[in-house]
């Protein structure tokens, strides 16, 4: 058992951002995708809450499995939205 749970632990933690010249966004550590559409990607990531906001956004690979995500598009915007701290996360926001 010990060596699954260190097995799992670093998979879990790791968590990187790649922007190729605006155009193309690869994430890892994905845990699920809130929303999408042309103008934001939002996304639940091991470190919170990603908000990717630009134009003609689209998913071109999608594995939460895996925890990838590639996006092709114009990135104008990369957020991590706070869900603890005084503001409140995404959904607590956008219904007040």
């Amino acid at each position: 058992m010990q060596y699954e749970e260190k097995k799992t632990r670093p998979e879990a933690a790791a968590h990187h951002v790649i922007l190729e010249g605006r155009e193309r966004l690869s994430v890892s550590g994905v845990e699920d995708v809130e929303s999408f559409d042309e103008s934001a990607i939002v996304m639940n990531t091991c470190e919170g809450t990603l908000v990717v906001r630009g134009e003609g956004l689209h998913i071109e690979k999608l594995s939460l499995d895996g925890g990838d995500l590639k996006v092709e598009g114009s990135v104008d915007s990369l957020t991590y939205e706070d869900a603890g701290g005084e503001r409140g996360g995404f959904l607590a926001r956008l219904f007040r």
